[in-house]
């Protein structure tokens, strides 16, 4: 297929911006350039209006599948992602079985085929997610992991999260922490605050979050190697990393957009579908976790993609943590930080695009000629509200509902074809 993009526009590092014409044949970037001559079988004209992003890329989702798919599969799961603007995800290993085994890793990749983007396995740190014996780490690359990973709950022994950091380091990959102490948290559901305080429930302290994170950066650096931290949501978090980056330490990390949105006030509804964890904080640990995104503290925007069902979510008190954010991930961060102006376009594009693919070591996708041609065209400007009924996940858990947001992805373009059009 020769697909033309007429008059989209480009961000560069220099924040100036460009409109060009990108013409794509055969899965890749063909050219790129002024009122390209190019005989294409379909057009489509951003008319100076749309932007044009290298595809999205989040690394950190939850599909559910195998083992839990009445909330989502791998299919239903890019589906949301290629109408969010992804043309590639990266699964984190929490199914039933876990994603522990050779034959895990090629199940989920044999189902990616199925869905017109990338769907890359990232396989247990331990086997079973028990935290007592490692799984093996070169065996399971081999067979498609890209990066290994606990998430949903943290490797509590210190020595097994050593040598899990040792042993990818070896082998070239990925450790991923989810950085949580679960004793410190001891049954907390939301954060520990004034909120927690006034509904009577038990809190999550901040101090699980930023003693793991301050944990897995020292063993890191005892071996100079590399970690990441994900979900970051706390003040102390990003101070420590801030800091530990300064002096060198191998270190990169993520947040999603609702760290960076909202705070624990929402909770005061006793909606589950604003539980998550680690859990929204005080306006203190949002403004934190902004300006570390704006700082380049924090390397990459995620959503953290957990799906539940409507039932799992109907009472506040005993429900799952987890929301969904992949349909809703680019035009909450547009609206909080490019039209409030602490963000300009090519940074979006390098946090929620360039650098997920960095820190796994995957091959680079740019809107440069001879790229593959993974594309998300998006109108900066378009406001829509979130309205869970649209939402393409089979779950509809999402924290965005009935936000108004500015920014929608109108096309994704996987390999040169249109996997999603807005209509």
């Amino acid at each position: 297929m020769k697909l033309l993009l007429k008059q989209v526009v480009t961000a560069h590092k220099d924040s100036t911006e460009e409109t060009v014409d990108i013409a794509v044949e055969n899965g890749i970037i063909k050219d790129v350039g002024s009122a390209l001559d190019f005989k294409a079988d379909r057009v489509i004209d951003g008319k100076g209006r749309l932007v044009a992003f290298s595809g999205l890329f989040d690394m950190h989702v939850h599909f559910r599948d195998p083992g839990l798919t009445y909330k989502e599969d791998i299919i239903t799961g890019a589906a949301a992602a290629k109408a969010g603007g992804f043309t590639a995800v990266a699964c984190m290993p929490n199914t039933v079985p876990p994603v522990d085994s050779v034959d895990a890793v090629s199940y989920v990749k044999k189902r990616s085929v199925l869905t017109e983007i990338d769907v890359f396995p990232i396989a247990c740190i331990s086997k079973g997610m028990k935290g007592k014996e490692l799984t093996d780490f070169k065996e399971l690359k081999r067979a498609g992991a890209v990066a290994f990973s606990d998430d949903g709950r943290p490797v509590e022994n210190a020595e097994l999260m050593r040598k899990a950091i040792e042993q990818a380091k070896k082998a070239g990959v990925t450790i991923i922490s989810h950085c949580e102490d679960l004793n410190i948290i001891n049954g907390g559901i939301i954060n520990k605050g004034e909120v927690s305080k006034a509904l009577g429930v038990r809190g999550m302290d901040r101090a699980s979050e930023d003693y793991i994170t301050a944990r897995e950066i020292a063993l890191a650096m005892s071996m100079d190697a590399h970690v990441h931290i994900a979900h970051v949501s706390t003040v102390g978090s990003c101070n420590i990393i801030r800091a530990a980056k300064a002096d060198g330490v191998k270190v990169t990390c993520e947040t999603a957009p609702h760290y960076f949105t909202f705070t624990d006030e929402k909770l005061y509804s006793k909606d589950a579908d604003y539980r998550m964890s680690p859990p929204l904080r005080t306006e203190e640990d949002r403004k934190a976790v902004e300006r570390a995104v704006c700082d380049g503290t924090i390397d990459c925007i995620i959503t953290d993609h957990a799906p539940h069902s409507k039932e799992e979510k109907a009472d506040f008190y005993t429900a799952p943590n987890g929301v969904i954010g992949l349909e809703t991930s680019l035009a909450a961060t547009l609206t909080q930080l490019y039209h409030t102006g602490l963000l300009p376009l090519y940074k979006i594009n390098e946090l929620m695009s360039e650098n997920p693919r960095k820190i796994l070591g995957l091959e680079p996708v740019s809107l440069a000629k001879g790229s593959v041609a993974d594309i998300t065209v998006f109108d900066p400007d378009l406001e829509w509200t979130v309205s869970k009924d649209k939402l393409h996940s089979k779950s509809k858990n999402s924290v965005f509902k009935g936000e108004k947001l500015k920014g929608k992805v109108l096309y994704t373009i996987s390999k040169g074809e249109v996997v999603f059009q807005y209509k």
